[in-house]
């Protein structure tokens, strides 16, 4: 998976092929203690910093809103506006369970066929082998780490996560919603 999905990784904002959507994998803004969770941070700076240079028109912000009370993708909205981001500029996909219902979802949902996923490195390179595995052409951009301090399950979790992958595109698996069709940059910004 790390080698396939090399040649479709990008660390410098100004050498991103232009795709017209950004997929921003969600994460939650706070860690269990209520602190800033660096992931969600990562993510957010990365985003906002390939808007700004023009390596995306648009950014769909697709993460998970399961309660009333935990909106990942309202949380990123917000904090893209924080850093300059046009609220016109960025859809929110509340159905974004996992990586593989963000990136199936950029498809079907959204009518997106190419898009650059913004996301940290190990989750990029998830991300982009379920997209290619899919006919996608996605490639990812590179969103800074969390410190080796910080103590988090994320990086243990990911050869589980991996494992799962496998058996999901083997058994082909789709999104949990399949969801109305939202066109980026034509249907209005919900």
């Amino acid at each position: 998976m790390d080698r396939s999905s090399q040649p479709w990784l990008y660390e410098d904002p100004h050498q991103v092929p232009h795709n017209r959507v950004g997929l921003v994998l969600g994460t939650s803004p706070t860690t269990v203690r209520g602190r800033p969770n660096p992931y969600f941070v990562g993510h957010i700076q990365a985003a906002a910093r390939l808007y700004q240079v023009g390596g995306v028109d648009y950014l769909l912000a697709s993460g998970d809103n399961s309660s009333p009370y935990y909106d990942e993708p309202s949380a990123m909205r917000e904090a893209l506006m924080a850093l300059g981001v046009p609220k016109e500029r960025i859809y929110r996909d509340y159905a974004g369970f996992r990586t593989l219902d963000s990136v199936i979802r950029a498809r079907e949902v959204f009518g997106e066929q190419g898009f650059t996923i913004i996301s940290q490195q190990f989750y990029n390179q998830r991300a982009i082998f379920i997209a290619r595995h899919r006919g996608l052409e996605a490639i990812g951009f590179k969103a800074p780490d969390a410190p080796d301090s910080f103590n988090s399950n994320t990086r243990f979790r990911e050869p589980l996560a991996r494992v799962q992958m496998l058996l999901d595109l083997l058994m082909n698996k789709q999104p949990k919603y399949p969801g109305v069709p939202i066109r980026i940059g034509i249907a209005p910004i919900q």
